[in-house]
C-alpha cells in the first residue's frame, strides 16, 4: 500500500536535492563556522539568540558559496516557513497554556499526578503520558500542550525539572521519530516500499526501551547536569491567589487535553484504512486532523469547557489569550530563526554532498543507513530532510531485502535522523527558551536524550534483524 508524505515533506524533499553551492570542503567548512559563530556570539558575546542566528546563517550561506540576496531569501524563506507551523502550534499552545493554567484546569491535572504518583514514579508517570500524547501527535503539538503540566508538576511536587522534563520529551520524541504515523516513517515508507504492519509493530518494540533509557533512567543525571529553577511561565490560579469562583472537573480538563490527540489519531487511522479516498467523511477527518486545526479546535472547546467552567466572562477569556502572547514572542523570533538557519544550510546542498560522500561506503546496510540520517541529521538540523535524503539513497537496496528488512532500514533511518540536536534544529530553540536553560545546559540534556533515543533505536534494530 502506497502512502502519500505530508505535504511539508514534499518542500523538504525538494530542499533535500538542492544543488551543492560550493566545492564539499567549502560547504562543511561554512556550516561549521556558522555553528561556531552563533554559539560564539550567544555564550561569550551575550547577544540575543535571534540576532546570532540571523548573523550565523547569513555568514553561512555567503562562505557557503551563496550570493547575499539568495542567502537572505533563503533565510527569510525558511524564517517564514518555521513560523507558519511551529510558530503558530506555539502561540495557540501558548493560549492553550494560559487557559489550562487560569481556570484552574492545570491544577485538577497537576494535583492529581502529584497526589497518586510518588516522586520516585513521577518521571515514569510522565514518560508514559509523552508516549501516549506523543503516539499520533506531531513533537511540536505535543511539546506545547504538556509544557504547562511539565512545569506546574515540577513546581507543585518540589520534584526537580528535568526529572519531570526529559521522560515527557522522551515519549513525544522516540514516537514522533520512530512510529508511524508520524510523517518522517510515512516518508521513508513510501520512499522504500515498506510494510506499515511491521514497521508499526517493530518502532514501538523499539520505541520502549528508547524511552526508558533517554527518559526516566537519564533524568537524574540530567537533573545533575542542568540544576535549573522551574520557568515562570505558566503559573496557576491557585498559585497566584486567585482561585476561580469554580475549577473545571478533571474529566472534562483531561477531555479536553486529548481531544486534539484523538483527532490527530482519528486522521491517522483514516490514512491507513482509507489512503488517496476522497469521500466527505475522509475529507472532514484530515481537515480537522491537521495540527494546526485540531490544537484551534482545542482551544475554542477550552473557552467553553475550561472558561466558561471557571465562571470567566468574555472579557476575562479575551485577558488570557492577550497576556498569553507576550512572554512567548522572544522564542518565536528564536525558533523562527533556527528554522531560517536550517534552510541555508539545506539550500547550500550540504545534505548533498554527505549523501554522497557516504554512499559508496561497505558497512551493514542498516548501519549504513543509520549513518546516513545521522550525518545529515547533524548538517541541516532537519529529521525530514535526513530521512527523505537516506531513504532516496537506500532505496535501490531494498530489491535484495525481505519485508521484515524493510521495515528496519525505515526504522533505522528513523533513529538516525534524531541525533545530535543543536543549533541548526528550531526544536533546540524551543527546549532551550520554554525551560529556561542555556546553550551548555540544552546540548548536555536535551541533545543528549536525542543521542540517546538515536542510538538505542539503532541497537534495538540490530537486535531484531538477529531473529529475522
Amino acid at each position: 500500500m502506497a502512502l502519500s508524505p505530508h505535504p511539508a515533506l514534499l518542500v523538504h524533499a525538494a530542499g533535500a536535492a538542492t544543488e551543492p553551492t560550493a566545492p564539499a570542503p567549502q560547504l562543511i567548512g561554512a556550516a561549521l563556522i556558522g555553528i561556531a559563530l552563533i554559539i560564539a556570539l550567544i555564550s561569550w558575546g551575550r547577544l540575543h539568540p535571534f540576532l546570532a542566528l540571523t548573523i550565523g546563517a547569513l555568514t553561512t550561506g555567503v562562505i557557503g558559496g551563496m550570493a547575499v540576496p539568495t542567502a537572505v531569501s533563503s533565510f527569510t524563506g525558511g524564517f517564514g516557513s518555521t513560523m507558519g507551523g511551529v510558530g503558530i502550534l506555539v502561540a495557540l499552545g501558548a493560549i492553550y497554556g494560559k487557559l489550562l493554567a487560569d481556570s484552574g484546569g492545570a491544577d485538577r491535572i497537576v494535583d492529581t499526578l502529584v497526589a497518586r504518583a510518588t516522586p520516585r514514579s513521577l518521571p515514569w508517570v510522565m514518560g508514559l503520558i509523552g508516549a501516549i500524547i506523543g503516539l499520533p501527535m506531531f513533537f511540536e503539538v505535543g511539546l506545547v500542550l504538556l509544557v504547562p503540566v511539565i512545569i506546574l508538576v515540577a513546581r507543585r511536587s518540589g520534584v526537580a525539572l528535568m526529572k519531570i522534563a526529559i521522560p515527557t520529551l522522551a515519549g513525544l520524541s522516540a514516537m514522533h521519530g520512530l512510529v508511524p504515523p508520524h510523517p518522517g516513517p510515512l516518508a521513508a515508507i513510501d520512499a522504500l516500499g515498506a510494510n506499515l504492519g511491521l514497521t508499526l509493530a517493530f518502532g514501538v518494540i523499539i520505541a520502549i526501551p528508547a524511552v526508558i533509557i533517554a527518559g526516566p533512567l537519564f533524568a537524574p543525571l540530567a537533573a545533575r547536569w542542568a540544576p535549573v529553577p522551574v520557568p515562570d511561565l505558566f503559573v496557576s490560579a491557585e498559585e497566584k491567589g486567585d482561585t476561580p469562583a469554580r475549577r473545571p472537573s478533571f474529566g472534562a480538563t483531561l477531555a479536553s487535553i486529548l481531544l486534539p490527540v484523538a483527532l490527530m489519531l482519528l486522521k491517522a487511522v483514516a490514512d491507513i484504512v482509507a489512503p488517496g479516498s476522497s469521500d466527505v467523511w475522509k475529507v472532514v477527518v484530515d481537515f480537522v486532523g491537521m495540527p494546526v486545526i485540531a490544537l484551534l479546535i482545542a482551544v475554542l472547546v477550552g473557552f467553553v469547557v475550561l472558561g466558561r467552567g471557571a465562571g470567566f466572562d468574555r472579557a476575562r477569556l479575551t485577558t488570557v489569550v492577550g497576556s498569553s502572547l507576550g512572554p512567548i514572542a522572544g522564542i518565536l523570533l528564536i525558533v523562527g530563526a533556527g528554522g531560517g538557519f536550517k534552510q541555508v544550510l539545506v539550500d547550500t546542498g550540504i545534505g548533498k554532498v554527505i549523501a554522497d560522500l557516504v554512499a559508496g561506503s561497505s558497512v551493514s546496510v542498516l548501519l549504513l543507513a543509520w549513518l546516513v540520517a545521522v550525518v545529515i541529521r547533524v548538517a541541516t538540523g532537519s529529521a525530514t530532510v535526513a530521512t527523505i535524503t537516506a531513504a532516496g539513497i537506500l532505496q535501490p537496496l531494498t530489491e535484495t531485502l525481505d519485508a521484515p528488512m524493510t521495515a528496519l532500514l525505515v526504522l533505522a533511518i528513523g533513529s538516525g535522523s534524531v541525533f545530535l540536536s543543536h543549533v541548526n534544529d528550531a526544536g533546540f530553540w524551543l527546549i532551550k527558551e520554554y525551560f529556561g536553560l542555556d546553550i551548555p545546559r540544552t546540548l548536555k540534556t536535551w541533545t543528549v536524550l536525542e543521542c540517546a533515543i538515536s542510538i538505542t533505536g539503532l541497537v534495538g534494530v540490530l537486535i531484531i534483524s538477529v531473529f529475522v
